[in-house]
């Protein structure tokens, strides 16, 4: 069967980080977040090991305690000089306030958003010494969560890609169960988006970022 492709790059355009437009009000049916996961459980893994969980949190007490240790990290983060500066004229400088002004609203409501999921491999990839070894657990895991928020997106969810819970990772798997040799891999807020559509981002053009045969060798 051929694929829209017109349908599929729209997706995939428009497929955003969601935070001001989250639906904080509205439920999300479980159902819904179950047949995102199914699709997700699609995407390819490392030797079809299939060693990637997902943690869906939609109690109230345990989403406040999972915001309290996010703006925490948050506020580590700002500590730490981030985000890093960028020259001036570059044109990503234009988005950044947008970006970071609604990052800040996300950690001010995020016990609010329906349902918080948290994307898990098995294994730690920080006992793991080979850099290919390393590669290949978040390449077994990373495509599945990108591809949950595809399905969401597909079926007028909202998501947003974040990690700053990752300060407290060891606190937050206490909190929710997950074992010790599991690593979490991204924290995904999922809520109906507020709005029709959405447009695709402005991005530095793929020409800048593409290197032919050697670094730095455009195609002429």
């Amino acid at each position: 069967m051929a694929i829209d492709r017109a349908a599929a790059d729209e997706l995939l355009r428009t497929t955003r980080s969601v935070r001001k437009r989250l639906d904080l009000s509205r439920p999300v049916p479980p159902e819904l977040i179950e047949e995102c996961i199914d699709v997700a459980l699609q995407a390819p893994t490392g030797g079809n090991l299939q060693n990637w969980a997902f943690v869906v949190v939609t109690d109230p007490e345990k989403k406040r305690v999972i915001a309290e240790h996010y703006r925490k990290g948050g506020e580590l983060l700002t500590q730490m000089g981030y985000p890093p500066p960028l020259p001036d004229g570059d044109p990503r400088l234009d988005a950044r306030d947008r970006v970071y002004d609604s990052s800040r609203y996300l950690a001010d409501v995020l016990e609010q958003v329906p349902a918080l999921v948290i994307a898990c491999v098995e294994g730690r990839v920080e006992a793991t010494p080979m850099v290919l070894a390393q590669a290949s657990m978040y390449g077994s895991v990373l495509p599945a969560a990108w591809s949950f928020m595809l399905a969401a997106r597909a079926r007028g969810l909202g998501t947003a890609w974040t990690t700053i819970h990752l300060f407290f990772e060891k606190e937050i798997g206490t909190l929710l169960g997950i074992p010790e040799d599991w690593t979490q891999a991204a924290l995904l807020p999922v809520a109906y988006y507020t709005g029709d559509t959405f447009k695709p981002a402005d991005r530095l053009p793929a020409r800048s970022m593409t290197h032919w045969d050697f670094w730095g060798v455009q195609r002429s």
